[in-house]
């Protein structure tokens, strides 16, 4: 393929489009890694697979009858390597992995950027408008999806006045609530007594109302409902 300043061009113009185009999505939500970074990815992508596409212009002629070129070895490397990207967005906040979307869009981007390196506009376009369709589209889908809701929960109590553990899984039971990873701990010189557990609900209005209910009991000293992010 004969190399143009023209040709070049049009490959890493349509990278650097879909790349903005995809981080423009990521950063419109407050992601860390948004406009810029998904931009560079696939500019990256695509001008490294130019590097295969015109091998002819850094590879000696005479050097083919002895030594196989597989530009796919390019691609392999991109994807591989974006990985240490990938995983530089993902962290643990409390019960939630957050940042699993935003590496997903990451590893896509550079595959957009392989296409438009190798000049499969159409694929690369097509795949542009189907991963914004997956972040913008299907997060309103996946919103109305019945999800179980975590909460970190923490009860206080008086001593003499603590409930029982049964009264308080039957307290949250009746919230609609299930407990898991319960904990007991006395503080404040063994005078006051703590429940501390994992809950979970399908119906986030539930956190609400058990709050309602606890601050209108009067030996509950002190709760905490503190939901985990999405």
């Amino acid at each position: 393929m004969e190399l143009t300043l023209v040709g070049v061009l049009k490959h890493l113009l349509a990278a650097l489009f879909a790349g903005a185009l995809i981080g423009t999505e990521r950063s419109f939500h407050g992601r860390a890694a948004g406009f810029r970074t998904h931009t560079l990815v696939c500019l990256a992508s695509s001008v490294l697979m130019l590097v295969t596409l015109y091998q002819g212009y850094w590879f000696p002629p005479m050097a083919a009858d002895t030594v196989r070129i597989d530009p796919t070895r390019m691609a392999q490397g991109i994807m591989t390597g974006i990985g240490f990207l990938g995983a530089g967005v993902i962290f643990r906040e409390g019960l939630t992995v957050r940042g699993l979307t935003t590496a997903a869009s990451i590893w896509t981007t550079a595959a957009v950027g392989v296409l438009m390196g190798v000049g499969l506009f159409v694929p690369g376009v097509v795949a542009t408008v189907l991963a914004l369709g997956v972040l913008s589209v299907f997060r309103q889908i996946e919103m109305r999806f019945p999800t179980e809701r975590y909460a970190h929960h923490v009860l206080r109590f008086a001593r003499e006045e603590a409930f029982s553990e049964e009264e308080v899984r039957r307290l949250l039971e009746e919230h609609q609530f299930k407990v898991a990873n319960i904990a007991y701990e006395l503080s404040n010189g063994e005078q006051l007594f703590e429940y501390r557990m994992t809950i979970r609900t399908v119906h986030s209005d539930n956190f609400r109302r058990l709050a309602e209910t606890l601050g209108r009991v009067p030996r509950v000293r002190a709760f905490l409902i503190s939901p985990t992010t999405e």
